[in-house]
């Protein structure tokens, strides 16, 4: 392969595993033609705005299209994204078509055209479309099943606490406070948990010739409503519309009708989840993300 590493991924890579990453981001051309030898595939050039995996378009023998994605070998992200998509078995999502776990790489079924979500310029179109794709998706949670869990996730405060002395540094303190209430209220009150993808958001749905799918899951277990919280702090050009807080309520609507979910976990999922997602960027990256802040600020004030 003698395609460049993309600056974000060899930037991000030693970001989070120094060394460890520098040799990964050394090792991904070796990789990459070890899997066109053993899958017998040629890759293309990367995907453009990748942040975290390798991702690369790619041709079988057999005439076959398809995505070739590498991720940092042994990461817990990497197995619960391959157990997930077994278990999705392209329902409502692209296909796994081929593993290997130890290498972390996988070859996944090419979406085309592969338009985004966020190209759809209706965001009550685009809030139904990705009501659909959920709905496809989720499956029981199986039991003692490997996948990360939504109450796990919730964690994350606690570790945002632990680094500031027990304050919220550069997070607001109020929105942080009402965060890990409304978590401690929905994590008491869960019921019927499934498997969900995690961050189903506009940027991971595409088009294809079976429909609109989804890629890239996280894969965790927890209930059904957690699901719509991606959708309600993205995408971000929603912040710039007129009347942002009205669209905002009337995709939870959409979301809540379509899906037969309450409107106030939908709602409380969305703030909480909104202000958890900020904090993971000042987690992997060292700053808050103010665009998901701006979403749980607007949610606060819807009612209902």
């Amino acid at each position: 392969m003698s395609q460049t590493i993309p600056e974000n991924i060899a930037r991000n890579a030693v970001e989070m595993r120094g060394e460890a990453g520098e040799k990964w981001i050394s090792s991904l051309p070796s990789l990459v033609s070890e899997c066109e030898e053993r899958w017998s595939l040629t890759a293309g050039s990367p995907f453009p705005n990748l942040s975290y995996n390798f991702a690369a378009p790619a041709s079988r023998a057999d005439g076959t299209i398809a995505v070739l994605k590498l991720s940092f070998p042994g990461e817990k992200e990497f197995r619960s994204e391959a157990e997930a998509l077994k278990i999705f078995d392209g329902r409502g999502i692209a296909r796994l078509l081929e593993l290997d776990v130890e290498s972390g790489a996988m070859l996944l079924e090419r979406l085309e055209p592969g338009e985004s979500l966020e190209a759809t310029e209706d965001d009550e179109e685009a809030t139904a479309i990705a009501a659909e794709v959920m709905r496809k998706l989720w499956r029981p949670a199986p039991p003692s099943h490997p996948f990360p869990t939504v109450a796990g996730w919730s964690k994350g405060f606690e570790r945002l606490r632990a680094s500031f002395d027990g304050g919220t540094g550069p997070m607001p303190t109020e929105l942080v406070e009402r965060a890990e209430k409304l978590f401690g209220e929905l994590l008491a009150s869960e019921e019927n948990l499934v498997l969900l993808h995690g961050d189903l958001h506009h940027g991971n749905i595409l088009s294809s010739g079976r429909g609109w799918l989804a890629i890239d899951p996280k894969g965790v277990v927890g209930e059904r409503a957690y699901e719509t919280a991606a959708m309600l702090h993205n995408p971000a050009s929603l912040l710039e519309k007129e009347n942002p807080g009205k669209l905002l309520e009337r995709k939870i609507e959409i979301l809540s009708e379509r899906l037969g979910l309450e409107a106030s976990r939908v709602r409380g999922w969305g703030f909480a989840q909104s202000v958890l997602a900020a904090y993971w960027s000042l987690e992997d990256h060292g700053e808050v993300w103010e665009e998901a802040l701006a979403f749980a600020r607007l949610m606060s004030k819807i009612s209902g």
